[in-house]
């Protein structure tokens, strides 16, 4: 009797993580080939790298959403979110059209993870697929101890996401702001920046909070209205 290979399990991809909704600035080049890798006729392999807080996950998810759009099959996994699984989570995952995994540099030192994932790599990389991978350091640089591997995370594009300068930040903050139905100015955007934590994690957590002040006080985001909210935080 022939037993049917195991498919990992499905996985919800976040309705909020598109290209659509992500601000690319300076890292538009990033977003043009990751689209093109996702419509299965662009790089095969892509290595995403960059600090943290800076979108790789959201990319990494909107490949895959971008790909079931066009009737392609996609699979995600955040390798950093839980203790690493049982490597029997790539069993299967050949037969995908493309796979993305994020924090791959969890898996290095792994013994049984690293040639489970090198197995699953030859097996995907001969049926024409294609693998995207994040870290947050370029792949020459992570700890891989099985060399074959090493080599391998080093083919195909490597590109590194860019921080975001200030303006691009205020412009991010706008952009973000009007998919809420929030209306912001730049200059109000600055203030933020200069009484607010600065990375975008926080700074979109800070939005969903201004969203639901503005709501409960109808009052539109100025600076003053700010200010007061800012306070208030503050003494919590």
């Amino acid at each position: 009797m022939t037993i049917a290979k195991q498919l990992p399990l499905h996985f919800e991809f976040r309705a909020n993580q598109t290209f659509d909704d992500f601000f690319a600035g300076s890292n538009q080049e990033i977003i043009t080939h990751l689209q093109q890798s996702s419509t299965g006729n662009g790089e095969r392999q892509i290595f995403l790298w960059g600090q943290s807080g800076l979108g790789k996950s959201h990319l990494l998810q909107a490949c895959c959403q971008f790909a079931q759009s066009l009737q392609l099959s996609a699979f995600y996994f955040d390798l950093a979110l839980v203790e690493l699984p049982d490597p029997e989570l790539l069993t299967g995952l050949e037969e995908f059209d493309i796979v993305c995994l994020d924090n791959i540099g969890r898996i290095a030192g792994n013994e049984t993870w690293e040639l489970a994932f090198f197995n699953f790599f030859n097996l995907h990389r001969d049926q024409g697929r294609t693998l995207i991978l994040s870290a947050s350091s370029p792949p020459n640089e992570i700890a891989i101890r099985l060399p074959d591997l090493k080599t391998r995370l080093n083919w195909g594009l490597t590109l590194k996401i860019q921080t975001l300068c200030d303006n691009d930040k205020i412009a991010a903050l706008i952009f973000k702001a009007g998919q809420m139905g929030l209306e912001i100015s730049s200059q109000a955007g600055r203030f933020l920046l200069t009484h607010y934590d600065r990375d975008l994690p926080s700074l979109w957590a800070l939005l969903t909070k201004l969203d639901r002040a503005s709501l409960a006080a109808k009052r539109k985001l100025t600076i003053p209205f700010l200010k007061q909210i800012l306070n208030e935080e503050s003494r919590v």
